[in-house]
C-alpha cells in the first residue's frame, strides 16, 4: 500500500508537468509552478512518514534511494532552471548562446569537482547495494567521513543526507539535457518539422520510460545509429525531443534493469514476439 503511495507521487509530478506545459508557454512560470507543486508534495510525504513510519528496512532504503531522490531531484532542477531563466539577458543570438554555454561549463566543473571522483558516486553508478543500509536509513550518518557541511542542516527525520546527493546528480543530468538543447547549433523544432509529416500533432512515446531506455541502449551498443558515434546523452536528448518525454537518469534506470530477475530485456523480447506473431498472420 505504501509503495503505491510513493509511486503515485512520481506519477503526480509527471502529470503536473504535462498540465503545466500545456497551459503555459512561459518557462519561468512553469518552473515556479513546478517548484510549488513539488515542495508541497514533499511536505505531504514527510507528514505521511512521520506519522506512519516505514513497514520495514527495505521500504525505508527504497524510499531514500529510489523515490525521494527523484522527487527532490526535480525540485533542485526546477530551482536551478528558474535562476538561469530569470537572469537570461536575451532570447536569441550570440549572447544567448554564450549565456547557456557559460552555465554548461559551470555545470561540468561542478560535476568534476564535487561528484565525479567521489566514492559515493562510483557506488551509486555501479548499482551496488552492500552499503545501502548505511547510506539510506535514518540515523546512520557517519560524521567521521568528513561530509559536506550541508549534513548539519538536513532534517534528520526525513533525510539520510545521501538521498540529497542522488537528487543532486539527477538534477544536474536534467539540467545538462536542458542546456544542451539550448546551445545546439540547430533548432530542434525546425529540424523535426521538416522530417515528420505532422502539422498540429505531437509525436508521443506511449509505452513506459524503461521501455524506451531499453530500446535506446540496444540501438547504441549495436551501433545502429551513426555507427554508435552518438553518445548516450545526446541520443537520449534526441529521443526526448522526438517523443516529447523526459527520461531522467537513463544510466541509473539501466542499472536497475540489469538487476531484474528473469527476463532483463522485457521490451525488446516483447517487440520480437509481437513482430513474429504479426509475420505469422500473413502466412
Amino acid at each position: 500500500m505504501r509503495n503505491s503511495i510513493y509511486k503515485n507521487a512520481l506519477t503526480r509530478i509527471q502529470s503536473e508537468e504535462k498540465n503545466v506545459s500545456l497551459c503555459s508557454n512561459n518557462i519561468i512560470n512553469e518552473t515556479y509552478r513546478m517548484i510549488i507543486f513539488i515542495k508541497d508534495l514533499l511536505c505531504e510525504l514527510k507528514t505521511h512518514i512521520l506519522t506512519q513510519g516505514f513497514s520495514d528496512e527495505q521500504e525505508e532504503i527504497n524510499f531514500f534511494k529510489e523515490i525521494k531522490p527523484q522527487i527532490l531531484g526535480k525540485l533542485v532542477y526546477y530551482n536551478k532552471l528558474s535562476r538561469i531563466e530569470t537572469t537570461r539577458p536575451v532570447s536569441n543570438g550570440k549572447l544567448y548562446n554564450t549565456y547557456y554555454s557559460i552555465h554548461m561549463r559551470k555545470l561540468k566543473k561542478e560535476f568534476k569537482v564535487h561528484i565525479l571522483n567521489s566514492f559515493f558516486y562510483r557506488y551509486y553508478r555501479s548499482g551496488r547495494t552492500d552499503k545501502d543500509a548505511i547510506y539510506f536509513r535514518l540515523g546512520h550518518i557517519n560524521f567521521y567521513d568528513g561530509l559536506n557541511s550541508f549534513v548539519f542542516e538536513i532534517d534528520t527525520h526525513f533525510s539520510t543526507y545521501y538521498d540529497y546527493k542522488i537528487a543532486r546528480i539527477i538534477a544536474n543530468e536534467l539540467l545538462y539535457v536542458y542546456l544542451l538543447s539550448k546551445i545546439e547549433p540547430y533548432n530542434h523544432t525546425d529540424r523535426f518539422s521538416t522530417v515528420l509529416p505532422f502539422e498540429n500533432e505531437k509525436v508521443r512515446w506511449t509505452d513506459s520510460k524503461n521501455a524506451l531506455i531499453e530500446l535506446l541502449y540496444a540501438l547504441h551498443i549495436t551501433g545502429s545509429i551513426s555507427n554508435g558515434r552518438i553518445g548516450l546523452k545526446k541520443l537520449g536528448l534526441l529521443f526526448q525531443e522526438l517523443f516529447n518525454i523526459q527520461l531522467g537518469d537513463i544510466h541509473h534506470a539501466f542499472h536497475r534493469m540489469k538487476d531484474r530477475t528473469g527476463d532483463r530485456s522485457i521490451f525488446l523480447n516483447h517487440l520480437k514476439k509481437s513482430l513474429e506473431q504479426y509475420m505469422d498472420k500473413g502466412l
